[in-house]
């Protein structure tokens, strides 16, 4: 590659949980002579996707070549955080082949994509393409669909779980259909008819478990996306910028716990009487060298040790996220008693 040549930028984009930092990850392992760079954004303040793959880090993807923006939407912090971050990147000494770009699960990614046309970067990065994830095992649970009105048969397009899906798959130049093993045959074709309607043009749309998918596929796509922009329709469009509102997290800190199974069972609670869409984060366990790491899209929980604690001091935090209006602090306290 040489200095003149504009470095390909993949934007990944999806809801939260839908399994961005498995695919990433999955990436880093295989990266097919790149050298990657990543930036990888977080909704709220408590950083664990980064954390995630930094630990990941080797030759083909240093850890100073992976940047963590915490505490706010990357489509909403352009001028502050992003363009500031990619001319860090680009100012490495050794370039990077590649850069991968893990928004958070709120962001809509057109946003995004215009700041490609920032003076500072334009000449020098392209979006690749824009690879949106979608829970199947979700989608064909109408957990995205938006509510019908009663009587009429016609959308709400209001929803703030609707807007944000509608928004990802509609930039997307290929969907990838997370989950497919929790989801099924029947549930990964119930997901590809919805995601099908969502879809202003079509793109291919692949059934994947545990982020595997050959690199070839996702990779080296030459979209441009940057200057494609009317093919990408969004609810947003028109507007000068937006919020994220809808939405809010809290970070609850926990003392040592002795019996992850109950806490798993308590969040599982949580999540089906508040509506909690996400839960993740760390949680030392008396007795156990290794962190704790907890994973949760709903009720759906996932938990294992992932590292020992080392040096680092033992402290245990789960980052809940839900919709503004059902995010009860004060209830998931009492059920966890902190």
């Amino acid at each position: 590659m040489t200095g003149l040549t504009k470095i390909p930028v993949t934007v990944i984009t999806g809801f939260l949980g839908a399994g961005k930092t498995t695919l990433v990850r999955h990436l880093m392992q295989n990266p097919e002579g790149r050298r990657l760079a990543i930036v990888v954004n977080e909704f709220g303040t408590a950083g664990v996707d980064g954390d995630i793959l930094k630990s990941c880090a080797d030759a083909s993807c240093p850890a100073e070549n992976i940047v963590e923006l915490a505490n706010g939407c990357i489509c909403c912090t352009v001028a502050d955080d992003f363009i500031p971050t990619i001319e860090q990147l680009l100012a490495l000494p050794q370039r990077p082949d590649h850069i991968l770009i893990e928004t958070s699960g709120l962001a809509l990614p057109k946003p995004l994509l215009k700041a490609f046309d920032w003076p500072a970067i334009r000449s020098r990065i392209t979006v690749d393409g824009v690879i949106a994830l979608a829970d199947a095992e979700a989608v064909a649970a109408g957990r995205f669909a938006p509510d019908s009105e009663i009587g009429t048969g016609e959308a709400d397009h209001d929803s703030p779980l609707a807007e944000v899906f509608e928004d990802q798959i509609a930039c997307a130049d290929i969907v990838l259909l997370t989950k497919a093993d929790l989801a099924g045959p029947d549930g990964i074709e119930a997901a590809r008819a919805i995601v099908a309607a969502e879809m202003p043009r079509r793109v291919p749309v692949l059934p994947v478990t545990d982020g595997q998918i050959d690199p070839r596929v996702i990779l080296g796509l030459g979209a441009a996306a940057e200057d494609d922009l009317a093919a990408r329709p969004s609810h947003h469009d028109g507007a000068e910028d937006h919020e994220h509102d809808d939405f809010d997290s809290t970070v609850i800190e926990l003392p040592e716990i002795a019996d992850p199974a109950a806490l798993c069972a308590t969040i599982e609670t949580l999540a089906r009487s508040h509506d909690i869409l996400r839960v993740k984060g760390h949680v030392a366990v008396t007795g156990k060298p290794m962190r704790l790491l907890i994973q949760a899209v709903g009720p759906r929980i996932r938990q294992q040790y992932d590292r020992p604690w080392g040096d680092s001091p033992r402290r245990s935090q789960l980052v809940f996220i839900a919709e503004h209006d059902h995010l009860d602090e004060g209830a998931i306290r009492a059920a966890l008693g902190v």
